[in-house]
């Protein structure tokens, strides 16, 4: 095909001698451009030439010797050199090739000299073209601060501008390119400026662009790596960002979008509370300057649990069908797997927050909205006691998505015991029988359970339930597990205390329970009791220890112990010690009796002492020789 009469004129003037021609010829290179002919682009590019584009950004940046000319038309200059640039890289070949790579640290220059009001839309078109054409060109853009540059600028810019959508591209390709972690570390300060900007365009665009942002924001606040973003966010005095994320999850769960995108939201708002805390779900809903009246304080937290509820009631159907019923490829699985994690851990903090709210002076939320989340939480957790029933019929032990299940469930029965009362007590044995994929004995689901089984053994009904298919020795070797981490260093007091007053529980109520508890049973705890107290200075760790031992004791006798494997007299010279210690308490006067508990442990150690101190005539010689001293 024989070039067009412009192309012809617009090549003879960029071959000639002079500077002005080959402007001139520059100025009909937009207009021979626009049609995004291929051949016509690089017969242009080989006749102007990388060196001349160079001179020409130098110029309109003001660098070596410039005449009074050339610098009244500076900004003149500028612009057609980068619309010029623009122009050529809508060829693949041209904008992945090294001559144009190596203009990006100039282009960067010329954009962080201007303020965002003065930039122009082909800057931002020139380094999406460059960093989409080539990982190289990606990565020099990267290199040389171009997220610095587009942090600093995209605050600028109008709502759903061309420059915002084209810093929401490049933001896109250096998401999917550079590792998170490097990005993390080497610019939280510019995420955080980027997060602030994109939170804004989210809130308030009504076009795909919303979507996009969307993603982005999700990207960035969920990742593993976020700590150092999440850091700088939270050093923002301003919160309108955190208003902004909020008004645009609330515009996405209210509309019909696809289910993709309100996952999307749900990790959003998921990243967002574990970043700021469950009290961002009731914060106001209004956005910043505008007129119109704020969204009731409830909306968002209504929206997020139910669109959680539907998730979860979704994946655990699906996740059912894929590991009992299907015969077919299950490669979605894991997939499904995080999904769920996702709308677990949002209803696990949305209970945080109605347990809070409960106990707070001044209520966020009305009693009647209040009751409608418990209904949606009460209908939810039986959901996901039904998929643990599915997999018990089925012979599934091991799995996170059961042992997520576990978790949730164990969340919402320590706030609400009495809930799903009959399905909890058919399943609770197979519930503290389940596994993580990564576990080789159960563990993490008698941690889970603890809270909801300190409460319920508090009575004789919940004590029964528990022994009569000896869940209580999974109790022991949780509480016998969870000591020998704490010494080494692994803060899980807190479930220690919980563990030790369910075996209290228990212990308490030995002669309701004879039947169904046997001191054998208690015994690897004494070893484990001995060494977390032996230790301690705190007055609560020894007088908890003191008195489960001394409830054990009741049960069994010295010459029994000694008969059991690896139980030996230095393991008798510990308990001996810290028995005598905590019945010197008393005397010495170091209880707090202001607190009921260390008076009632201490009144376990001193009775029980009575009953069984004959049968262990090595403890009591030494606490008689103690006290005497």
């Amino acid at each position: 095909m024989e070039p067009s009469p412009a192309l012809e004129e617009c090549l003879k003037l960029l071959k000639g001698e002079r500077d002005e021609q080959r402007l001139a010829g520059l100025l009909l290179v937009t207009k021979v451009c626009q049609n995004d002919d291929e051949a016509a682009i690089l017969k242009v590019y080989e006749a102007v030439g990388v060196g001349f584009l160079e001179r020409l950004l130098k110029t309109g940046m003001g660098k070596g010797s410039v005449s009074k000319k050339e610098g009244d038309n500076r900004e003149a200059y500028l612009r057609l050199g980068v619309t010029v640039l623009a122009s050529f890289c809508r060829v693949t070949g041209i904008a992945s090739s090294q001559d144009i790579i190596s203009m990006v640290p100039l282009v960067l220059e010329a954009m962080s000299n201007r303020s965002g009001s003065s930039t122009f839309v082909e800057f931002y078109e020139f380094m999406l073209l460059v960093a989409a054409a080539s990982e190289d060109g990606l990565t020099t853009f990267y290199k040389f601060g171009g997220l610095k540059s587009l942090a600093f600028q995209v605050s600028s810019f109008p709502d759903g501008s061309p420059m915002f959508e084209h810093t929401l591209r490049l933001m896109q390709l250096i998401l999917s390119k550079i590792p998170l972690d490097v990005i993390n570390t080497q610019s939280p300060s510019e995420l955080a400026m980027m997060v602030v900007a994109v939170a804004r365009q989210f809130a308030v665009l009504h076009n795909a662009l919303k979507f996009d942002a969307l993603h982005v924001l999700s990207l960035l606040l969920s990742s593993n790596h976020a700590a150092p973003l999440h850091g700088a966010l939270r050093s923002i005095s301003s919160e309108d960002w955190a208003t902004y994320i909020r008004f645009g999850i609330v515009t996405i769960l209210q509309n019909r979008v696809v289910a993709t995108e309100k996952l999307q939201a749900l990790i959003l708002a998921e990243s967002m509370m574990s970043m700021l805390g469950e009290s961002w779900l009731l914060e106001p809903t209004k956005l910043p300057h505008d007129q119109q009246d704020p969204i009731p304080v409830d909306r968002c937290l209504f929206l997020v649990l139910e669109s959680s509820r539907v998730e979860v009631a979704v994946l655990l159907n699906e996740l059912a069908y894929l590991k009992f019923e299907a015969s077919t490829s299950t490669e979605c699985i894991p997939m499904k797997k995080q999904n769920l994690a996702i709308s677990f851990s949002l209803i696990e903090k949305i209970i945080r927050l109605i347990s809070n709210v409960h106990e707070a002076k001044d209520k966020l939320i009305s009693d009647n909205t209040g009751m409608k989340v418990i209904s949606g939480l009460n209908e939810t957790v039986g959901v996901v006691l039904d998929f643990l029933k599915d997999a018990k019929d089925h012979g599934q032990k091991r799995g996170d998505d059961l042992l997520a299940s576990v978790r949730i469930v164990g969340s919402y029965l320590a706030e609400a015991p009495s809930a799903c009362k009959h399905k909890v007590r058919e399943l609770l044995d197979y519930m503290l029988s389940v596994e993580g994929e990564d576990e080789e004995s159960p563990f993490s689901s008698v941690c889970f359970l603890l809270p909801m089984l300190c409460q319920t053994t508090m009575k004789l009904e919940g004590c029964k339930a528990l022994t009569s298919f000896g869940g209580h020795k999974a109790v022991v070797e949780c509480l016998a597990r969870l000591i020998h981490q704490n010494n080494q260093k692994v803060e899980d007091s807190g479930l220690i205390f919980l563990a030790c007053d369910t075996i209290m529980n228990l212990l308490l109520k030995r002669e309701e329970l004879r039947a169904q508890l046997a001191g054998s049973e208690f015994v690897p705890l004494l070893p484990a009791l001995a060494a977390w107290a032996e230790d301690s200075n705190e007055t609560s760790v020894v007088m908890m220890a003191t008195s489960i031992c001394s409830l054990i004791f009741e049960l069994t006798s010295e010459e029994t112990l000694f008969n059991y494997p690896n139980f030996n007299p230095s393991i008798l010279n510990c308990l001996s010690r810290l028995i005598a210690k905590s019945l010197a308490y008393c005397s010495q006067g170091e209880l707090s009796y202001d607190s009921a508990t260390d008076h009632d442990l201490h009144q376990i150690v001193a009775s029980g002492f009575v009953q069984w101190a004959d049968r262990f005539p090595h403890i009591k010689r030494a606490v008689e020789s103690h006290l005497q001293q």
